[in-house]
């Protein structure tokens, strides 16, 4: 049993852009403190999705308790609470960095400061954290460490005199790292009375023991038999095992202020655990939580439905097991006339709607589409009632709104000079206004634009990848909600509305995605024996048309010479046949032509 002493405790996590080297910096620290056998090593061991891997991109925080014995003797316990890098989970983020007290800035020493590295440092430097500039990937042939020790200095304004060359492939200053964190970064802070203050950074389900609740203590002590309170939720329950990660639990006999590790306590339900809530005891509260907790609120949303109906038990098991360890996905019921039953999902952002899909489709073996994604608009009506709308099947009567007002981001966009030009057009046509122009480098540029954030859910970041050859990267926060001209669109096919179709666009844009998908949909839907409209409608108005030509036979074939008027009394009696079939016809649209609707919007 190692001997407690809150000087000797380090808490620090990493910030990183995707693919700048986190994980395998991660592992070397692993290797190096002998946290890991050597035996049990493999690549981006905290990284234990496989999706995780496959993308190089964290999903869910990991945090590990290594120890050091530094140059004098002394034995250090120091906690590296992983997080994960993209936009989408910044709230999470900013919870992880709330635990700790300093960071390691990890930055690609051939690509220079990227847009995420960006945001996540501002929330670091918010929580004046003790920040180690550390430059990864020296070793390859195209790094730059002074180029980008000077965009380090400029673009984030951090000294950088304290930074490290690492090359975490070959374990090149590792040691050196682990010496900066041990001699330069702050130990945790001496409480100042002994009642049990937790934050709770992140948790996840375990299907045996219930919810597993990774806290970082900041006072008071926390052991098996304490009856703890969570102070959002307001629940109790009594600890029954708590420990610390070396990656794999280990029981310890309590958490003592500074330290991180997990409890269980035989919680069942999900919803009782909110990130960032603050743990203490029932009989001595602490009469205030710990600062920075909220609500994380949806901001996509899109409906996932089976393919096949007979698939919506298995959806539904399926996505109350993915809620188990992501509390920010939410799910209701909803129904379409075109879809069957299906689900409306909230997610954080396009990535988080990206992974969820792809793990139901892998992990659990489902066959879904979704639909086109859509974002929150809030409605003001003339009675004074605010509405939020995030599908156009609960849009009001127009005549009742008053104003409509969509969500703003703040989108910083980094990308190579050259590009400059396709990129300020593909955001021109999303609506945006620029704030500024920033020069990061003789060859790289810094934008921020202000830009409604239904341009960006559908296909903006592929694009930008495309039009910079995949050097731009771009990241985003939410502003505010703005006034804005929001309209339904409504396609009709053969007179009767398609609810499936429907979307919410702004009216400039109308036009353009009703005639795209009424030419879709011309493609996509079979003939018929007579013919039909297809229509995109802003209420009442028309905007774009197409029409499925009939089916026809040639009444006429057998005439041969002779008046005219024989013809004539054939394709009359043709025309009435069309008609009256007309009136009692009804087109049914197969699933395919949803299918393929559903994927040219994406």
């Amino acid at each position: 049993m190692e001997e407690y002493n809150i000087r000797n405790i380090r808490n620090f996590s990493i910030i990183a852009h995707i693919d700048h080297g986190k994980s395998t910096l991660a592992d070397r620290l692993l290797e190096i403190t002998h946290t890991v056998a050597q035996r049990d090593m493999q690549e981006q061991l905290l990284d234990a999705m496989d999706l995780e891997r496959e993308r190089g991109i964290t999903i869910k925080a990991h945090p590990v308790t290594m120890n050091y014995h530094d140059k004098d003797g002394q034995v250090y316990q120091i906690n590296f609470i992983d997080t994960p890098g993209h936009v989408d989970f910044s709230y999470e983020v900013s919870r992880s960095l709330s635990a700790c007290e300093g960071a390691l800035l990890v930055v690609d020493a051939s690509q220079g400061v990227q847009a995420q590295t960006l945001a996540n440092v501002h929330l670091a430097l918010d929580r004046n954290l003790e920040i180690i500039p550390i430059l990864n990937k020296i070793d390859l042939p195209a790094a730059d460490p002074p180029e980008v020790l000077r965009q380090i200095e400029e673009v984030i304004g951090l000294e950088t005199g304290n930074a490290v060359s690492v090359s975490a492939k070959t374990g090149i200053g590792i040691p050196e790292i682990l010496d900066r964190i041990v001699h330069n970064m702050p130990h945790p802070k001496e409480p100042e009375d002994d009642l049990l203050r937790a934050l709770v950074f992140d948790s996840h389900y375990d299907t045996y023991r219930g919810v597993m609740v990774y806290i970082r203590v900041f006072s008071g002590e926390i052991k098996k038999g304490s009856v703890i309170k969570m102070i959002a939720t307001d629940k109790t329950f009594e600890v029954q095992e708590v420990g610390i990660f070396t990656p794999h639990e280990k029981v310890k006999t309590s958490l003592r202020p500074g330290e991180v590790g997990y409890l269980i306590a035989n919680i069942k339900n999900t919803g009782d655990v909110k990130i960032g809530d603050t743990v203490t005891e029932l009989k001595k509260p602490a009469p205030k939580p710990l600062p920075g907790f909220k609500n994380i609120t949806p901001v996509v949303f899109a409906g996932i439905y089976p393919v096949d109906s007979s698939d919506f038990e298995a959806l539904r098991d399926a996505l109350t097991k993915l809620q188990l360890n992501d509390s920010a996905l939410h799910i209701e019921q909803e129904s379409s006339m075109a879809l069957g039953f299906g689900f409306r999902c909230g997610f954080l952002g396009l990535l988080h709607l990206e992974i969820v899909f792809e793990r139901l489709q892998r992990e659990f073996d489902l066959d879904i589409i979704s639909t086109a994604p859509s974002v929150i608009y809030k409605c003001l009506m003339k009675d004074g009632k605010i509405m939020d709308i995030d599908s156009p099947a609960h849009y009001p009567d127009p005549s009742h709104i008053e104003i409509i007002e969509e969500p703003w981001v703040t989108c910083h966009i980094m990308v190579p000079s050259d590009f400059l030009g396709s990129v300020m057009n593909l955001c021109n046509e999303k609506r945006s206004n620029l704030e500024k122009t920033e020069t990061l480098s003789s060859t790289r540029l810094h934008l921020t634009y202000k830009m409604p954030l239904n341009e960006i859910i559908t296909d903006f970041n592929d694009k930008l990848k495309s039009i910079t050859k995949g050097y731009g990267s771009f990241d985003y926060e939410f502003d505010k909600y703005k006034e804005s001209d929001i309209i339904k669109l409504e396609i009709r096919v053969n007179d009767e509305p398609v609810d499936a179709f429907s979307c919410l666009v702004h009216r400039s844009k109308a036009e353009s995605k009703g005639r795209a998908l009424c030419a879709k949909l011309k493609d996509v839907i079979p003939r018929q024996l007579f013919k039909i409209p297809i229509q995109a409608a802003i209420g009442g108005k028309i905007v774009a048309r197409e029409t499925i030509s009939a089916l026809a036979k040639n009444v006429t074939a057998k005439c041969y010479g002779g008046d005219i008027s024989r013809k004539r009394k054939l394709w009359e009696k043709q025309k009435k046949g069309k008609k009256k079939m007309k009136e009692i016809g009804k087109v049914s649209i197969p699933q395919n032509a949803f299918m393929e609707v559903l994927k040219t919007e994406e």
